[in-house]
């Protein structure tokens, strides 16, 4: 893919252009480990925190496009970490990197543009099943270049709700709170991948997704879409940080009230700015 300067214009269009191709980009390096299983070993970051080689190669991939188009922007990603600025990206390599490592089609790369702390560029990528979900702010969501939306649920006894865990909550806590979604009468789920949880949302596959703590660069890109296909989403960045992460959740209207009360995180209010983004 020819990723030349001039391509670029040093605007929110040109950076749109530019998440768009190095996603898909960095989509076909990511497909290759995947199906090499020669290069997917992983090593461990610590309990069910996995690590490939191709996180490193994807991120690495990445952040040499953003910085030879826009140098002054600052990139922040999940391997290797970097500085925030009013005109930040945010990555996430492979989100799903136990499946990836287990040959589950299942995983996906994360992008997210912020500009003067609000969320204005969102895109998630699966490569083994080539669909591509892009947002940006005030313009929609849309898988493979087609609009979506949230689901119209309104029935708990039809709703399915998909929940991520983390060790920094205690499982006592995701134990009720998994109580608590169930007693509603939704089926909760886990698939493995958290940023893909999110585009399943937005695109009415799943009624919502709740996660206790989650990191900013598997949600910021996805918080995004949903908002932008018509769902409920938390405020993010007020209960938790880019840096240090904080409570997620992402709901279809319909039953947003109820799944915000099971799993105590807040619903952003509609006078509200949806992804206003504090830096710190």
């Amino acid at each position: 893919m020819n990723l030349e300067r001039p391509l670029y214009s040093n605007d929110l269009q040109g950076r749109a252009k530019l998440c768009r191709d190095v996603i898909l980009s960095a989509g076909a390096l990511v497909l290759r480990g995947f199906e090499n299983s020669a290069t997917r070993g992983y090593s461990m970051k610590g309990p069910q925190d996995f690590l490939t080689e191709t996180d490193a190669a994807s991120e690495a991939h990445i952040r040499k496009a953003i910085a030879d188009h826009f140098p002054d922007d600052a990139f922040f990603g999940e391997e290797g970490g970097g500085s925030i600025s009013n005109r930040l990206w945010v990555v996430d390599p492979v989100d799903g990197t136990a499946n990836f490592a287990r040959s589950i089609p299942h995983f996906c790369i994360s992008i997210a543009y912020i500009e003067n702390g609000r969320a204005e560029i969102g895109a998630i990528y699966n490569p083994a099943l080539d669909e591509l979900y892009f947002a940006q702010r005030g313009a929609g969501a849309t898988r493979n270049g087609q609009p979506i939306a949230v689901s119209a649920t309104t029935a708990f006894e039809t709703a399915s709700v998909e929940m991520g865990w983390s060790g920094r909550v205690s499982n006592e806590i995701y134990l009720e709170t998994i109580r608590d979604l169930l007693a509603l009468g939704t089926n909760v789920r886990r698939a493995g991948s958290g940023a893909l949880a999110l585009a399943y949302v937005a695109d009415g596959r799943s009624d919502a997704y709740v996660e206790l703590h989650m990191n900013s660069w598997d949600c910021v890109a996805g918080l995004l879409l949903v908002a932008e296909a018509g769902g409920d989403v938390c405020p993010f960045m007020e209960i938790g940080s880019l840096r240090g992460g904080g409570p997620v959740l992402a709901s279809a209207p319909g039953i947003a009230g109820g799944v915000s009360r099971a799993s105590r995180i807040p619903i952003a209010s509609a006078d509200g700015p949806v992804a206003e983004l504090r830096l710190a």
